[in-house]
């Protein structure tokens, strides 16, 4: 078969299996879990995949990770496939619209893979926990990406992009340690934490005029002191801080480890830091790959811009993913303006509007995994543009 045929053949499929994909959402969308606690997802997705004829094994890396093959040679094509919720506002980010993509284009492509006799393997990649952990940096680090050809996911938004930012970020604690006293009777004897605390974070923010415009730092004040008669001997802030690339984010962490130890010194105090979660770094999008993904969502005459210059999408693990194989990370349109992270954009992603744009999603993932599949020099292509990227990276 011909590879528009068998596209057209993976289309096919994922229309056919609309009201699967419909119900894996839906139901992913009324049982919103928060991060590393996604059981109802895992049972669900595992048994919708393993029901579609994929080999599945369950609690692969951590507790609610799994992986989903089909095939066993290469190349090997890996669909990221995230669905935990955020706390309070439920599935704010749309990951349960990601869960069902990354299903429908398993399945696109094990149609196709069947139908054409096609050589090659397919993965659906259960990572937790991307809101608050990074489940997928625990997947690299159990080298599962060392026999991963390419890796691929679609994320809901208020338009479809296919070169989003996401920034290197790093969530750390900083406690602050001093001396109790009597705030009214020997306020002398104390060294107050809650002062070194407020130093720093008043030297953060005095630091922003020294910051490059696409840097960001953001902090809060997690613990002041017990009672207000007693000089606060432990104080606590946390902090997000993110450039474009890990090797800014390098420097912006010295330049803000320098005002936590200007505040230390000041206040008689220490201070000590501690990483909340995984660092996550950049995305980096793979040029070759995501122009497979652009013809094909062209094919499927879903409008699209390139990128979106001034606009950053925060920080995702998918960056680190994308400094281990060549990767893409486009956000697709869910029909609405609201922002992620929003009660207003849950409401969207729980939306059977949303549909139509999650199942395109799902047709032009496979597309492109199609593309790869059958068409002799794409890797080679696709590669090539990826460890130009890794040398200009090292060099920047």
């Amino acid at each position: 078969m011909e590879p528009q045929q068998l596209k057209d053949v993976a289309a096919a499929k994922i229309d056919e299996s609309r009201e699967l994909l419909l119900s894996v959402s839906s139901r992913l969308w009324q049982n919103p879990e928060l991060a590393l606690e996604e059981r109802m997802a895992h049972q669900l997705l595992t048994e919708t995949l393993e029901s579609s004829g994929f080999s599945v094994t369950r609690h692969f890396v951590l507790d609610t990770g799994f992986k989903a093959e089909f095939g066993s040679a290469r190349p090997h094509i890996a669909v990221m496939c995230e669905f935990d919720a955020l706390p309070g506002i439920g599935h704010a980010c749309g990951h349960n619209l990601i869960a069902e993509v990354a299903v429908g284009a398993g399945l696109g492509i094990k149609a196709a893979m069947e139908a054409g006799g096609l050589s090659g393997r397919v993965t659906v990649l259960g990572t937790p926990a991307e809101e608050a952990h990074g489940g997928k940096i625990d997947m690299i680090r159990s080298a599962f990406f060392t026999d991963v050809d390419v890796a691929m996911m679609a994320h809901p938004y208020k338009l479809t992009v296919a070169r989003p930012r996401a920034l290197s970020i790093q969530a750390f604690d900083v406690t602050f340690t001093g001396k109790a006293s009597h705030a009214a009777g020997s306020p002398w004897e104390g060294l107050n934490a809650l002062d070194a605390a407020v130093t720093a974070y008043q030297s953060v923010s005095n630091l922003r005029q020294e910051m490059r415009p696409d840097w960001r730092v953001h902090g809060i004040v997690k613990e002041g002191g017990q009672r207000p008669n007693i000089i606060p001997e432990r104080a606590v802030l946390e902090y997000y801080i993110r450039a474009p690339t890990d090797k800014e984010l390098a420097v912006l962490r010295r330049k803000v480890d320098a005002c936590f130890d200007a505040a230390a010194l000041a206040t008689g105090c220490s201070w000590q830091s501690e990483i909340n979660g995984h660092a996550n770094s950049n995305l980096i999008t793979n040029e070759s790959l995501i122009k497979f993904y652009t013809k094909n969502l062209v094919r499927l005459n879903e409008p699209f811009l390139e990128s979106e210059p001034d606009a950053v999408i925060g920080s995702t693990d998918m960056g680190n993913v994308s400094y281990e194989v060549p990767s893409v990370h486009p956000m697709f349109s869910v029909g609405g303006q609201a922002a992620i992270h929003t009660r207003d954009f849950a409401e969207l992603a729980g939306d059977p509007a949303a549909q139509p744009h999650a199942l395109t999603q799902a047709k032009a993932l496979a597309m492109t995994g199609i593309d790869i599949l059958t068409q002799p020099g794409v890797l080679e292509q696709i590669w090539e543009g990826f460890r130009a990227d890794m040398a200009r990276l090292k060099d920047f």
